[in-house]
């Protein structure tokens, strides 16, 4: 049977109910049980079998589920039911909304005790905070939802642990998140718990911080194992976000026709399941797919359209981010007033403590746009800006290109040794990317 609660409760349960129906312990217990074995339940100092809770519950008129653990069957499908709708109202963009929903559904399982519900209700959540870019929040909303599954099997924990890990990656905190993400695929692989699902969301989940850190080959390899995991899974939404996260190691290693391929599977899968916020993101690859292979006037527009269907959602933060990408098309395409302006407007959004990679990348665009310009002070104080800001997160994929940048600068304006330095510290970030950072891989599935 499923779960029921302690003697003591069920006692008090089964008193209340017949004290509400007028029975007394004798015409409760008859005419298979004594009235002193009732008086010794209530009391709650023997553990009643599933055949007596059965007899117990007929005579009360109430389902066994209800009298053993204090919840009907029906409440919990009706739970789930509601579960999957704010699910729904959440793809469908309507963030606020579902926030609204999942609040409700978890004040809800909190009465009733149903840890499962509660915990599913605290990861929608976290995922509306991530999307309103309420990084703090949407962390303690996924620490929660581990806490309520604190003794189930890790596979079932694996979603709200991917959670966390994301909110501190957004937060520009790679490296734990990557020590999280490393950390349970570690303790799948080695204690042979091979769940394809749980697997894969992590795999997929690493790519991203793996390349903000430079490690390339990790990420490649992790983007092996994702590919190799997807026909494994049963969730199509889970393959589609594989395929958006492979994206960019295809993107890294100049396989730009399959990246674009990769991505367009994904939002393929995500138009049939009607996930709006995921296929903005499938709009916003695809421009920075098309802005690598110099389509500019494709990437503008890709770029536009997630814009747009992220703003409409208030995604502050996935939007802000999808801007710095926006402008450094318009840049190359000759618009630089209206690339800076957006970029002035991206600073206001983000902070060292919200989107601090992205951050980077809006002051190091500003530095070039006034180096064009001619304006020498403003470029190199954006450029320190970036750097201060990478190095705090620890994103060395991007440092040494910055650093070969500031050194250019420093050394135009004379300032030779400083330059050095600049030049010398970019190295440093080049000779073993992701080692530095990095501990040993963790372990492999049996693929």
């Amino acid at each position: 049977m499923g779960e029921r609660d302690d003697p003591g409760t069920i006692g008090r349960r089964v008193q209340r109910l017949r004290v509400e129906r007028g029975l007394t312990q004798r015409q409760l217990a008859e005419p298979v049980y004594t009235p002193a074995y009732i008086s010794t339940l209530e009391s709650g100092r023997v553990r009643p079998s599933d055949d007596a809770l059965r007899h117990l519950a007929d005579r009360l008129g109430v389902a066994f589920d209800e009298l053993a653990s204090g919840h009907s069957a029906r409440l919990v499908t009706e739970l789930r039911l509601r579960l999957t709708e704010a699910q729904r109202t959440l793809a469908v963009g309507e963030t606020e909304a579902a926030a609204g929903q999942y609040a409700e559904l978890l004040a809800e399982a909190e009465t009733h005790g149903l840890a499962a519900e509660r915990s599913d209700a605290l990861l929608g959540l976290g995922e509306c905070a991530l999307e309103t870019g309420e990084l703090v929040a949407g962390r303690q909303y996924f620490e929660r939802a581990e806490e309520c599954l604190a003794g189930a099997p890790l596979p079932a924990r694996v979603p709200a642990l991917r959670g966390r890990a994301v909110a501190h990656y957004l937060a520009g905190e790679l490296r734990y998140a990557v020590y999280l993400l490393e950390t349970a695929l570690d303790e799948l692989n080695r204690g042979g718990l091979h769940d394809p699902d749980a697997l894969l969301l992590l795999y997929a989940s690493a790519i991203g911080p793996y390349m903000d850190m430079g490690a390339h080959a990790r990420a490649a390899q992790a983007a092996e194992f994702a590919l190799a995991l997807a026909p494994q899974s049963g969730d199509p939404a889970l393959v589609a976000r594989m395929h958006r996260s492979v994206a960019r190691t295809l993107v890294a290693e100049g396989r730009l026709a399959e990246a674009d391929a990769s991505l367009a599977k994904a939002a393929e899968l995500y138009r049939g399941l009607q996930i709006r916020t995921e296929l903005a993101n499938c709009h916003w690859m695809r421009g920075y797919v098309y802005a690598q292979d110099g389509q500019l006037e494709r990437a503008e527009a890709e770029l536009r359209e997630a814009l747009s269907m992220l703003s409409a959602k208030r995604a502050a933060l996935y939007s802000s981010q999808v801007a710095v990408e926006l402008a450094d098309v318009l840049h190359r395409r000759g618009r630089s007033d209206e690339a800076a302006a957006l970029l002035h407007d991206v600073l206001g959004h983000l902070s060292p403590e919200r989107g601090a990679v992205h951050s980077a990348a809006a002051h190091r665009l500003l530095g070039i746009i006034a180096e064009d310009a001619r304006r020498t002070e403003e470029a190199e104080e954006h450029y320190v800006r970036a750097l201060s800001l990478l190095e705090r997160a620890g994103a060395a994929g991007d440092l040494a290109d910055l650093c070969r940048l500031l050194g250019d600068l420093l050394r135009r304006t004379g300032r030779v040794e400083a330059a050095l330095d600049a030049y010398r510290t970019g190295l440093g970030h080049r000779t073993a990317p992701g080692t530095t950072t990095l501990g040993p891989a963790p372990a492999q599935p049996p693929l």
